[in-house]
């Protein structure tokens, strides 16, 4: 069998550089300077005061002042005279490196290349500094100099980048936020403006302004997104029928409802039925990897980490990723901003990272599909029913359930078929034994290997739900008795460290497993066997097929 090399490959942020940087200076006899380019540009205001006017908008700025510019504005920069203006503009392009291999080919957008809206930020005398000591160093001669001034630079990057998320989160007024919760948690009941203005302690008259302000929409327009979104997520389910949807979202009818939602989506509840979603967010990377495997890469991806799956069938081009740790605001911002029509998370996901459905319906239909209540070929029908590719789903685990018999033929005649298979995880906070998740699937599952009797016992009782048990030193000899097999994974701690495995290694428990007496031990890469989802486990399958038949 071909060797199988690792799914998951690291997307990139890009590079930063320098593209050009200029003084600017505006007297009386030359009042005004035009600012044009194809790249962000940073003005920092070294001296004197001004305006700097783009699209029908005038910002004043004076010395200590910065503005960030989306690429490609058409601006102007105007003195206020008597008194001269000097200022420092530096255009900033984003570097996405050009290669054939797969880590470099996902590129994640640059927040500030891609940036989209006008920053100002007011007493930044720092960062005019920093762009003052890059404009008088702008032709190094030497490498050391050079060196320097990449340092100013990506350290001004940093600070803006603060500034920009610092910006973002300030924007949360807990005052909006109070009727902004009223309404997501309330949106099915009859509510008018002077509830929600009461909940934010504003006047009536004003606060429709504050509320559009805050979330780019109406109250009303808030409203009807929530009920036409969650009317989404019950046509999805399947199980009511219009008229009980149309009740349960707020709406009197189902022709009242058909009508609100053709005005928000163009077509009708019966025509969104039958086509599917193009634009998906998913929670997490697992998710992500089955809408891969359905041939739709997630638009957007909320995750804990930069990796994402890659294989020889699997190569996205383009997906966009959310740290899941931004703020609920940030991450509604991003995916409106990408035309979400469809998210999809666990319920377990969500309330992990502080998270809930109602924060996020008016960006699109949630689709809560958990966790640990079911495997991954549930997860993975649903995620196809969800995104209508149900017809690709089954076509896919049919001919992985054939690779899954073929794989139990190979093995079956051969000494792995007849022991027992203990599945050791090691973390820094204790030793589990697994079960049928996860690095157990394969194993007990696919190939049908003796399991441990204390966990086949669980595994009848809980089915897909039963993850992992946590055992004492002690305990070690029940779980990896006489004619066992160990298979052994260390989690490394935050910092990279497998020295708490140690302690189990050198104990007498361990010594004393006939296993690890008879040398039946394999250590097994966490990132090969840990991941459940069916592109993993596929994988898996061959890299267990290698392991068994390497004892034969």
């Amino acid at each position: 069998m071909d060797k199988v090399v690792p799914e998951w490959v690291e997307s990139r942020f890009p590079l930063y550089a320098v593209s050009s940087i200029h003084s600017l200076y505006c007297t009386s006899n030359l009042s005004e300077h035009k600012i044009v380019d194809e790249l962000t540009v940073l003005v920092a205001i070294a001296a004197g005061k001004g305006t700097l006017c783009i699209d029908d908008q005038a910002y004043k700025l004076e010395e200590g002042s910065i503005i960030l510019l989306p690429a490609h504005s058409d601006a102007v920069l105007v003195a206020e005279l008597p008194h001269p203006l000097h200022a420092y503009k530096l255009a900033i392009r984003g570097i996405k490196q050009n290669s054939g291999s797969a880590a470099v080919a996902m590129m994640r957008n640059s927040e500030i290349a891609s940036n989209t809206a006008v920053h100002i930020y007011e007493d930044e005398p720092g960062i005019v500094a920093d762009l003052e000591e890059l404009y008088t160093h702008r032709l190094p001669v030497s490498e050391i100099r050079h060196v320097q001034n990449q340092i100013i630079f990506h350290q001004l990057i940093h600070r803006l980048l603060e500034r920009q998320n610092a910006g973002l989160e300030n924007d949360e007024q807990p005052s909006m936020e109070r009727s902004i919760v009223y309404l997501e948690h309330h949106f099915t009941e009859k509510i008018k403006r002077e509830q929600l203005a009461k909940a934010a302690g504003v006047s009536t008259s004003h606060f429709s302004v504050l509320f559009k302000q805050h979330t780019g929409f109406s109250p009303s327009e808030y409203l009807s997104r929530l009920r036409v979104h969650r009317a989404k997520e019950l046509l999805i389910n399947g199980s009511s029928t219009l008229r009980e949807i149309a009740l349960k979202v707020g709406y009197k009818d189902e022709f009242y409802l058909s009508r609100r939602f053709k005005q928000h989506t163009g077509i009708s509840p019966s025509d969104f039925t039958k086509g599917g979603v193009q634009q998906v967010a998913v929670l997490l990377a697992p998710y992500a990897s089955h809408l891969l495997l359905l041939g739709l890469a997630p638009t957007v991806t909320i995750t804990e980490t930069s990796e994402y799956v890659h294989t020889v069938e699997l190569h996205p081009q383009m997906m966009n990723f959310i740290d899941i740790r931004s703020s609920a605001e940030q991450m509604k911002t991003v995916l409106i901003s990408h035309h979400v029509e469809l998210i999809i998370a666990a319920t377990e996901h969500l309330r992990e990272y502080g998270l809930n459905a109602e924060q996020l319906r008016v960006v699109a239909p949630v689709v809560e599909i958990a966790w640990m209540e079911m495997g991954w070929k549930e997860h993975f029908r649903l995620i196809a029913r969800a995104v209508q590719r149900s017809e690709r789903a089954e076509q896919w685990l049919a001919e992985f359930e054939q690779e899954e018999q073929l794989a139990r033929e190979q093995i079956k005649n051969g000494s792995a078929g007849e022991e027992i298979i203990s599945i050791f995880v090691i973390k820094p906070e204790g030793v589990f034994v697994y079960g049928a998740r996860n690095v157990g699937y394969v194993f007990y599952r696919s190939l049908d290997l003796r399991p441990p009797a204390l966990i086949e016992a669980e595994i009848r009782k809980h089915g897909d739900q039963f993850h992992s048990i946590p055992v004492e030193l002690s305990e070690l000899e029940l779980y990896a008795g006489s004619g066992s097999r160990i298979l052994v994974i260390v989690y490394p701690d935050e910092k990279g460290n497998t020295v708490h495995s140690e302690r189990i290694f050198e104990s007498s428990y361990w010594s004393s497993l006939p296993a690890v007496k008879q040398k039946r031990v394999d250590v097994l890469n966490v990132d090969d066997w840990v991941p459940y989802n069916p592109v993993s486990v596929r994988l898996q399958l061959q890299r267990a097929v290698d392991l068994l038949t390497s004892y034969q």
